[in-house]
């Protein structure tokens, strides 16, 4: 018997590789227990954590590892599952998603001083600039709409272009990679195909777009963290090697573009949902911090995160987690828990106080890029609403659809109407 067959004999619930309902299918997984048996799109077996303190305690848990070389049962048989290969993307890189203990700290050592609480405030005016811009072209549609105004996708046409104009500025990603750039991080968070082609893609472009990335400040250095994280050395004179600068990369702008796109989008259409809540925050009744802590608490950017794994047998309710299984993190089951925020936990209600969510993680685990994606939010939705005041959703919210990702929580258009 195969480590995979001893691993699948359990019954498992298949996670829906669309994203289709994600607050549904993390009820109906709550239903089942405090961790339950699941399978990821290709046939990946893994545990899904339902709740929102047994997600914290396994994040916490110095158990669980995010390294798969040293502890997941199953990663010597990758090659032999075709339909396996789009995990490569997540957990076949060096970085500080899959390192673990020692090595997660040495990354994260060299790493995070490029993102400080300066840097941040530093942007603040680029980030103001561009949100002027992008506003004044919708508005420029709204004046060539007539009396009744223009029909827009707010997405592509303003949540979409701030985060990513910002990173790759931050980045210094020249103008001929930028649309390679989104069209990577896009292939990459799309788990709705599994198949070889989709990951040979995938890493194809790692390589070739990140590659070039590399290449070029290397050639021409800026004031840019690429160029920075090229340099960088800490005091024992330790540095990034070549591979895990590119996977750093990956992960730094995927995380601090894809994120930002779908917390502005998702906290604009949370407010033109509940127009009640608009109305308060525009009296000032509710702050727009806790409008977009309450976004992430029911609409996480990130639904799930694969993987990390058990580093010994846990118990978590009563379930045995053996070790060497994989697990997912799951954001939004957490942040939808009504064992933790009460019997309403699937409704949006910004006057709650959500700052406890774990939709940026915790602790060693928190995001590094979590500062700049407020500033980001915290920029671009109050001018929206204040340029905009009689924006409102052109469809219905069923008629939204979902990224095609259990991993990204989003919507691929947001159909709005801007009225002068």
């Amino acid at each position: 018997m195969t480590e995979t067959d001893r691993t699948e004999r359990l019954d498992r619930f298949a996670i829906d590789p669309f994203g289709s309902d994600i607050a549904d299918e993390s009820a109906r997984l709550r239903a089942l227990g405090p961790i339950v048996p699941v399978e990821l799109p290709g046939g990946i077996p893994a545990w899904a954590p339902t709740g929102y303190d047994t997600l914290k305690e396994l994040i916490l848990d110095p158990q669980v590892s995010k390294d798969p070389r040293r502890h997941w049962r199953l990663w010597p048989e990758i090659g032999e599952h075709p339909s396996w290969g789009w995990i490569l993307g997540w957990v076949g890189v060096v970085n500080m998603l899959s390192t673990y203990g020692a090595d997660h700290t040495r990354l994260r050592k060299l790493v995070a001083p490029s993102f400080t609480q300066r840097r941040t405030e530093l942007m603040r005016p680029r980030v103001e600039a561009i949100t002027t811009e992008l506003l004044d072209s919708l508005a420029d549609a709204v004046d060539h709409g007539g009396a009744g105004g223009a029909m827009v996708d707010l997405k592509a046409g303003f949540a979409h272009p701030l985060p990513m104009r910002m990173i790759c500025e931050l980045f210094g990603v020249p103008d001929e990679l930028t649309e390679a750039t989104g069209t990577l991080i896009a292939a990459i968070m799309d788990t709705s195909d599994p198949s070889p082609e989709h990951a040979a893609f995938v890493q194809q472009q790692i390589g070739t777009v990140l590659g070039a990335l590399i290449a070029h400040r290397s050639e021409h250095p800026g004031d840019d963290l690429t160029t920075e994280l090229i340099r960088v050395r800490d005091e024992d004179g330790d540095r990034l090697s070549d591979e895990e600068l590119l996977y750093t990369l990956l992960l730094v702008i995927g995380a601090g573009f894809e994120t930002t796109v779908n917390l502005i989008g998702n906290a604009a259409v949370a407010l033109l949902t509940h127009p009640e809540q608009l109305a308060a925050v525009r009296s000032g009744e509710i702050g727009w911090d806790a409008v977009i802590d309450e976004t992430l608490r029911v609409h996480p950017s990130i639904a799930s995160l694969p993987l990390r794994f058990a580093v010994e047998d846990i118990k978590v309710g009563g379930v045995t987690v053996p070790a060497g299984d994989a697990i997912i993190t799951t954001y939004a089951a957490a942040g939808l828990d009504p064992e933790h925020y009460g019997p309403d936990a699937d409704g949006f209600d910004a006057g709650r106080g959500a700052d406890d969510h774990l939709a940026f993680g915790i602790g060693v685990h928190r995001c590094i890029g979590a500062p700049l994606a407020r500033v980001e939010a915290l920029t671009a939705l109050p001018a929206l609403f204040e340029r905009f005041p009689g924006l409102e959703l052109a469809v219905g919210e069923d008629a939204l659809r979902q990224v095609p990702s259990f991993i990204a929580f989003g919507w691929q258009e947001i159909p709005v109407r801007l009225r002068a």
